[in-house]
């Protein structure tokens, strides 16, 4: 397994207005299933071989979050969620890179930047599996949403850790907001981990001033790691 750690300058905050950002990254060739889950379980976000967390000067904004996913308890909406995708189908594989999942993502990423102003993405087949299908090993799975026509509308990107579920990256049709494509795939990570006794849905990065991210804090009971430790040290989670 080789390492390389490294880190960034600093950069414009993806998240929050008039800050700025520095993430501290390792890239990781061949990870191993227990190094992996380690990671995760110390705040770092895996993308292809490229592990990374935020090492921002003067701000903690950003919470690693993780959903109690054995102590949560499914509401009427959420059910409601589950009612209107009864004709949603699913399929469970190795990460995919094909035109439809380009195309989607692109959509997705156009919609996104239009109505939320997020930054356009270029996205070519060669940086599409630097980033979502490279490096996945014997933990990195893709969860593949379709509609009554065999159309793909969400795709949702995990990582199956030692005690739970690492969400990597979710992308959906924005046009099928009547599915609420984001919030039912969630709950499926949740279904998922309460059938396989694993305890966490490890959601990334929590921000409560960001529209995009603060979402995260709804899906109760849930902890936060209170610091950023060492990966050879005990992670703190509360």
């Amino acid at each position: 397994m080789l390492e390389i750690p490294f880190c960034t300058l600093n950069f414009p905050c993806p998240y929050l207005q008039g800050k700025s950002a520095r993430n501290e990254y390792i890239f990781v060739k061949n990870a191993s299933y227990s190094y992996n889950s380690n990671l995760v379980t110390h705040g770092y976000r895996r993308f292809g071989n490229y592990f990374q967390k935020p090492i921002c000067a003067g701000c903690d904004e950003c919470k690693s979050l993780r959903v109690d996913a054995r102590n949560f308890k499914f509401s009427k909406s959420h059910r409601r969620v589950y009612k209107k995708n009864e004709k949603t189908t699913l399929g469970f594989s190795a990460p995919i890179l094909d035109g439809e999942h380009l195309e989607l993502f692109e959509i997705y990423h156009n919609y996104m930047s239009e109505k939320k102003g997020w930054p356009r993405q270029n996205i070519t087949p060669e940086k599409y599996y630097e980033i979502y299908v490279e490096g996945y090993g014997n933990f990195g799975k893709e969860i593949s949403y379709y509609d009554e026509f065999d159309r793909l509308i969400c795709v949702d990107l995990i990582d199956i850790v030692e005690d739970g579920i690492s969400s990597i990256y979710c992308y959906y049709d924005p046009y099928r907001s009547d599915l609420s494509l984001g919030k039912f795939s969630l709950l499926k990570q949740i279904e998922i981990a309460k059938k396989f006794n694993l305890r966490w849905i490890y959601l990334g990065y929590a921000v409560r001033e960001c529209p995009s991210l603060k979402y995260k804090f709804d899906y109760q009971p849930y902890q936060i790691l209170s610091s950023y430790t060492d990966p050879q040290e005990p992670s703190l989670w509360e």
